[in-house]
């Protein structure tokens, strides 16, 4: 698509899906419905599927509860978590007004992973009351989706739940955004000819997200000492006494980060960078310090609905690639790319978690399908169009979680898992296509 540079032209196209967004939500009342899975040929069917028949498989899983996974849903079933503290661009407005984003969310989880994931808005902001809640709806799914959870204690539940749960918790804020971002980062340094060893990478924003994209940066390979990170009072150094009790996260990456102990504001931050990432507010980045940059700089501006700068305002200070959260824009950085198929690889192996590796295994994965398809400026990270993204994103998680020992099940390859995949996101697709082609769906006015 095009750039536009009528910002008042972008914005009201920014306002455009919330004012269709008032309009169809009370039409069709939510996004998502229950629907069963199995045939009722008559009503007789209801004595295998309950009472009396249903009392064997109960009794098998209290043998063993293991079977759990063959004899219910809960191996297809994620919980869409959030307390609503920190909603999209909207901060706090509690479970209720979260209630649309996590129905949303269900929506994208089905159409592109083929995932039943189910909205649990809890009525709670306390961190040990979230976590507790968590763990007693555990036995009736097979993942955990965190969302919109402020932090800090969004670093904790995730942290606490990862270690003591024992099926996959994933906080797409953290763990979501830092993938994508992995992946485009990936293709971007590869385009202009530079290696994840030798660059400089500003990270603009420490929040959860930025945070894990730091973690994960490292862990894929990319050098710690050569990352400077920025928050609301500046780049994180070591004499930064603030931060020691009140940001443990912050403090903890900043012992990670910046060995020249940098100081300074944005700009002191981005002299000589190779990339800097934000993910923060609109307008915080000046055209003029991307010309402190190094040679072919990497703008990755995340900030929705109005980025950090303006697409056409990085290109003509000199940056070689551009990617934003917007949809009108190329190179969109959009975790929708990531957590459908991630959790349709770990559930289809059963896995008991997802490591940081397999969110690595993702996004190497999204890389290589842009490769595939040949890189451009335009283009370093697919799209959500590209049907293929999700079976094989899927494959990779899943095969990535066979190999650390964390899958329940093993002994797929790499086509096995894609082909499940492939098979349970078209059933998706097609059942959904055939709902609203029968009118059982109806078409909006």
């Amino acid at each position: 698509m095009g750039e536009v540079k009528d910002v008042e032209e972008l914005l009201r196209r920014a306002e455009k899906p919330g004012q269709d967004a008032l309009k169809l939500h009370p039409f069709y009342r939510g996004k998502i419905q229950v629907m069963p899975k199995c045939v009722v040929r008559t009503l007789d069917d209801f004595a295998v599927w309950y009472t009396p028949g249903v009392a064997a498989p109960c009794r098998e899983i209290e043998k063993d509860p293991e079977k759990v996974w063959e004899y219910t849903n809960k191996g297809n079933m994620v919980a869409i978590v959030s307390d609503g503290t920190r909603v999209l661009g909207l901060g706090d407005i509690g479970p209720y007004g979260a209630l649309p984003v996590m129905e949303g969310k269900a929506l994208i989880f089905k159409y592109l992973g083929g995932v039943d994931a189910f909205p649990v808005v809890i009525g709670t902001k306390t961190t040990e009351e979230i976590i507790q809640a968590v763990k007693w709806i555990e036995p009736s799914f097979g993942g955990i989706n965190l969302e919109d959870i402020a932090q800090p204690k969004c670093f904790t539940i995730l942290n606490t739940l990862r270690e003591e749960m024992p099926i996959p918790v994933w906080h797409d804020d953290q763990q979501g955004t830092a993938t994508v971002i992995l992946a485009g980062l990936l293709n971007a340094i590869e385009y202009v000819g530079k290696k994840k060893e030798d660059v400089r990478i500003v990270l603009l924003g420490a929040g959860a997200a930025n945070i894990r994209t730091a973690h994960v940066l490292i862990k894929a390979g990319f050098n710690p000492e050569s990352m400077i990170v920025v928050d609301s009072k500046g780049i994180l150094h070591r004499d930064r006494e603030d931060l020691a009790e009140r940001y443990p996260q912050k403090w903890e990456i900043t012992q990670m980060t910046n060995k020249e102990n940098r100081k300074g504001g944005i700009r002191e931050a981005m002299v000589g960078a190779d990339v800097i990432v934000g993910a923060s507010r609109p307008g915080v980045i000046n055209p003029e310090w991307i010309k402190d940059m190094a040679k072919d700089p990497i703008v990755f501006a995340c900030a929705n609905p109005v980025p950090e700068i303006w697409p056409w305002e990085a290109k003509e200070a000199g940056a070689a690639i551009v990617a934003t959260g917007r949809s009108d824009f190329p190179n969109q950085i959009n975790n929708s790319l990531g957590f459908p198929g991630i959790f349709r690889g770990a559930l289809d192996v059963m896995a008991k978690t997802i490591t940081d590796e397999m969110c690595i295994a993702a996004a190497e994965e999204l890389a290589k399908i842009a490769r595939d398809n040949g890189l451009k400026e335009d283009y370093i990270i697919p799209n959500m169009e590209e049907w293929e993204v999700f079976p094989r994103e899927a494959a990779a998680v899943g095969e990535t979680a066979i190999k650390q020992g964390v899958a329940r099940i093993d002994g797929y390859t790499y086509n096995d898992l894609k082909s499940m995949a492939e098979k349970k996101i078209k059933e998706a697709r097609e059942s959904l296509k055939l709902l609203m082609d029968k009118g059982l769906i109806p078409k909006p006015d």
